[in-house]
């Protein structure tokens, strides 16, 4: 499965992982040392995220039930809280830098392909 920006078309992603449990959810990306650069998790539902106990930066994605980008957040640091984005069903958290990489921004439309 890959998550493609059709609006850029650029590969987001080819390693994903989606967190629908609540448990899932709030583990996320606790305890890893590296998102790899073809990695990306998906939370499920999710509208805001916290980095604490992380140890790395990480891009965010705040997207739609469409997986319309609502909110685009390039290198959000360990130990923040994010705003709440209440048409946010979905957050993508990736490596950091992919967001300016892949020039991904506001109102861009993702894709899955498998």
């Amino acid at each position: 499965m890959r998550l493609i920006n059709q609006t850029r078309n650029v590969v987001l992603a080819d390693d994903i992982f989606i967190a629908r449990t609540i448990f899932a959810r709030i583990k996320g990306l606790l305890g890893r040392k590296v998102l790899l650069p073809n990695q990306a998790i998906i939370l499920d539902p999710c509208n805001s995220v916290h980095t604490f106990f992380m140890r790395f930066p990480i891009d965010l994605l705040f997207v739609d039930k469409d997986y319309k980008i609502i909110q685009a957040i390039p290198g959000f640091h360990p130990n923040r809280v994010s705003s709440i984005y209440w048409k946010s069903s979905k957050v993508i958290e990736l490596p950091a830098g992919k967001l300016n990489l892949t020039n991904t921004q506001i109102k861009d439309q993702l894709q899955f392909l498998d």
